[in-house]
């Protein structure tokens, strides 16, 4: 499915007013004010699952290793309202259960590749996570079959100054997930 963006920008207050959709296989956000409309197929959602399963068990293996979450509603300024595939609080930064959204920007945000949306997480959405203050991108490519990683070496670098691109011979590993080793191989279902 291709984007459907609005006929003039719109804010991230405007976006957030409008009506929820009963329809729950369509995901809605605002990249620099344009209205997106998509929908995650097959290889998609069985991608974010496993990765979600993936980290799920790393959080629950030990204490304090924070939380893995489906996708939450993140507002990023005035023309950013984005809904990452999954994101990964660290201990103490966990939204509550009951916290409405839009939710706090997460330490790892992780976009899968649709192909009505790719051009926005490489380019528009990567850049605003970045300005934002992202600790850590996953850009998950399964036309690719491969892992782009962008990461601050410390904290309160500027800018993404690691990027990776990880093939199906190596392994997706974070300085913010000690212990945490998943191959990429894993990732791509044959």
């Amino acid at each position: 499915m291709t984007p459907v963006p609005t006929a003039q920008r719109m804010s991230a207050e405007e976006f957030m007013a409008i009506p929820e959709a009963q329809d729950d296989s369509r995901i809605f956000e605002l990249v620099e004010g344009e209205f997106i409309v998509h929908s995650p197929n097959g290889m998609h959602i069985d991608i974010q699952r496993d990765l979600l399963l993936a980290l799920a068990d790393w959080t629950r293996a030990a204490a304090g290793r924070g939380e893995v979450s489906l996708p939450r509603d993140t507002r990023l300024g005035e023309l950013n309202f984005f809904i990452p595939d999954l994101l990964w609080y660290r201990e103490g930064r966990v939204p509550g259960r009951e916290d409405p959204p839009p939710y706090a920007l997460p330490d790892i945000a992780v976009e899968v590749r649709s192909a009505s949306t790719w051009r926005y997480d490489i380019g528009a959405k990567k850049a605003a996570y970045e300005r934002h203050g992202l600790p850590e991108l996953w850009l998950v490519d399964p036309v690719a079959r491969e892992v782009l990683v962008f990461r601050r070496s410390v904290p309160r670098t500027a800018r993404f100054d690691v990027a990776l691109e990880l093939g199906l011979a190596d392994v997706i590993e974070s300085p913010l997930l000690p212990g945490f080793r998943l191959a990429v191989a894993d990732v791509y279902p044959e």
